[in-house]
């Protein structure tokens, strides 16, 4: 099982103009390119979204780690 300290998170809020679709493209597109995915997702009563998105850290992006 991985530790909560092995996940690195990005929040990320998406206006309420942007259409579903939009949005999905968005979320599609760091997942695919970037290795990010869906953490957690809230929409709010004015249409934006707040979402999490995260990935495992590498140790690589481990800073004072070398291999």
């Amino acid at each position: 099982m991985w530790d909560e300290d092995e996940f690195e998170y990005q929040p990320l809020r998406l206006d309420s103009t942007l259409s579903r679709s939009a949005v999905v493209t968005i979320l599609t597109v760091q997942a695919e390119f970037a290795g990010w995915e869906l953490a957690r997702s809230l929409l709010f009563a004015d249409g934006s979204r707040q979402v999490w998105l995260r990935r495992r850290r590498t140790r690589a992006m481990l800073p004072g780690l070398s291999v």
